[in-house]
């Protein structure tokens, strides 16, 4: 179930507000649990039974480790939560992978070996998220950093809650753990979650949706049509589709959360202003960086290393993130990309970028972000590199070539247009401005624009949810 779909926005979104509102306090709960279980059944109704036993899992491992006094039980139950957890995700997600390079690499051998068979296995929405939200629980306790849950329902909430059950963010649990025990929701709370979810779905249906036209049209081409102006008109365009799409999906997690009386942490904080690789990932998806960071990077040794085997665990936690995204080799090399240069940040190009003109610091790091994009975004490698060779002048198009203005409509240059300001923190600004500037007039302008501007969005996203087209997020996939 999408959250900008008819069926969420006006059925399932009203009836478990209005039960969860009616429901005595001591009953809410169970009232999220059961709506984000039928959320998740509502489209992948036999993956039902792995979740519910990925969350009973992981809730006895949690207690087991919790009320060990024993540091081997509590380093047992560790490793088996780490076996387990890693185990679903690899079995469900890259089974496939590694069956079809398997193949791959035994018929390339003399003899041509018989093939690996196999059933192609189906992948369950969230299965990623599900895998660092249950390993981020039992890790905690571990380390004495959170303290084990003995509801195996608040539990159940934290893992299950429909807001980021599919695509995060990456909650951690003892950010959540008293909110999961008591929580209030004030008017002030409700009207915030509202707006915010209103935000988002501006971002998805507005113009996500809008300039996915765009790229998707590049990027569905045969490579021989593909000119450079074209193929950077795509890459562009995806880097625009990505970033409401996902930012979209965050807000109106966060949203959705708040409307309950839970708040989650910002996930995004206007990652294409940023100087560098390095601060790109402190702005792009902060969520899966911290977790990156504090479950992997850390214990790898960290900044406490020497210089030689801190590129080396940079480059493994972006293979990882990388292939987190996605059981592909493109999902791979564009992790190690993003890698290869937070290394050469490292090695002296940021003391280059720091004496740097500001617009060419930025320049460097939208090209950076942009061109790596085609590797996440390209089917295949073939692609990919013929993307980039048409990027760089190096194509080889040929017969019916069109030309880059052949793919924007008005309505597709409008959104672009939003997205490329919106991508600016001027709103940010704008609120700054008017708090500086404390008066009942200019309160009572911004307030109304608010109202005007947000009625707005959510107007022109009913008549484009009207169409009934289908649209999930890109995260969905991952």
């Amino acid at each position: 179930m999408v959250f900008s779909s008819t069926v969420f926005l006006f059925l399932f979104l009203p009836l478990v507000l209005g039960l969860y509102f009616l429901a005595r306090r001591e009953l809410r709960n169970a009232v999220l649990v059961v709506f984000s279980v039928l959320f998740y059944a509502w489209g992948e109704l036999r993956f039902v039974p792995i979740i519910l036993a990925s969350a009973g899992v992981n809730y006895l491992l949690g207690i087991l480790s919790g009320r060990s006094t024993s540091p081997k039980t509590s380093r047992l139950a560790l490793g088996s939560a780490v076996i387990i957890n890693i185990g679903l995700l690899a079995y469900y997600k890259y089974a496939n992978f590694f069956v079809e390079n398997a193949n791959a690499v035994l018929s390339s051998l003399p003899g041509h070996h018989a093939a690996l068979v196999h059933t192609p296995v189906a992948l369950p929405l969230g299965i990623s998220f599900l895998t660092f939200h249950a390993l981020s629980y039992v890790i905690d306790i571990h380390r004495k950093q959170a303290v084990a849950q003995k509801s195996p329902l608040k539990l159940g909430l934290y893992l299950l809650f429909f807001p980021q059950l599919i695509a995060g963010p990456i909650v951690r649990y003892h950010d959540i753990a008293d909110q999961l025990a008591s929580r209030h929701v004030s008017m002030h709370d409700f009207a915030i979650g509202a707006q915010r979810f209103v935000l988002g779905l501006g971002k998805k249906v507005l113009v996500a949706n809008c300039v996915a036209g765009v790229a998707d049209g590049v990027f569905g081409l045969p490579v021989s049509q593909v000119t450079c102006g074209v193929a950077w008109l795509g890459a562009f365009a995806y880097a625009l589709q990505i970033y409401f799409d996902f930012s979209g999906y965050s807000d109106m997690a966060i949203g959705l959360a708040r409307l309950f009386g839970f708040r989650f942490l910002e996930n995004f904080n206007y990652p294409y202003i940023a100087r560098s690789v390095t601060e790109f990932w402190r702005r792009w998806h902060i969520s899966l960086s911290n977790w990156f960071r504090d479950y992997l990077y850390v214990p790898l040794g960290g900044n406490r290393v020497g210089p030689a085997r801190l590129y080396f665990n940079l480059v493994i936690v972006f293979f990882l993130c990388g292939l987190w995204h996605g059981a592909s080799w493109t999902f791979v090399i564009w992790g190690l990309l993003h890698g290869f240069f937070l290394v050469l940040e490292r090695v002296g190009l940021r003391r280059l970028l720091e004496r740097a003109w500001v617009p060419l610091r930025h320049a460097y790091c939208l090209t950076v972000v942009v061109v790596t994009w085609v590797f996440f975004r390209a089917d295949t490698f073939p692609q990919a590199k013929a993307m980039l060779a048409a990027m760089i002048g190096q194509g080889h198009s040929s017969g019916a070539v069109r030309t880059a203005s052949s793919f924007v409509d008005n309505m597709q240059l409008a959104a672009a247009a939003v997205a490329v300001v919106g991508s600016m923190p001027l709103l940010r600004w704008l609120e700054g401005v008017r708090r500086a500037r404390v008066s009942a007039a200019v309160t009572i302008a911004w307030e109304l624009a608010r109202v005007v501007g947000l009625s707005v969005v959510l107007l022109g996203c009913a008549l484009r949810l009207s169409a009934g087209t289908y649209n999930p997020f890109i995260y969905f996939r991952f």
